[in-house]
């Protein structure tokens, strides 16, 4: 079983950084109002961008290190410039 960091963008044009073992199905959950409570505002959302790890530390440890990016940086990873 494989984990996945990702990146949603959100109605408001804000990202959300998660993990999760099943992309299609956690994006679902939160744009069913059932993911976050911290989106439930912000909905939809889209998938905008995702890495593929062994397990789930990995997947942890990147979330985190993204999480405490600035949106700058961020945009850059999405656009592939990272």
């Amino acid at each position: 079983m494989f984990w996945f960091t990702y990146i949603l963008i959100c109605k408001d044009k804000s990202y959300y950084v998660g993990i999760t073992n099943d992309l299609q199905k956690r994006v679902l959950l939160h744009n069913s109002e059932i993911g976050s409570k911290y989106l439930l505002s912000k909905l939809p959302v889209t998938l905008i961008y995702s890495e593929k790890y062994i397990n789930k530390s990995e997947a942890r440890k990147r979330e985190i290190q993204l999480k405490g990016w600035s949106r700058v940086k961020k945009e850059s990873l999405i656009k592939g410039l990272l």
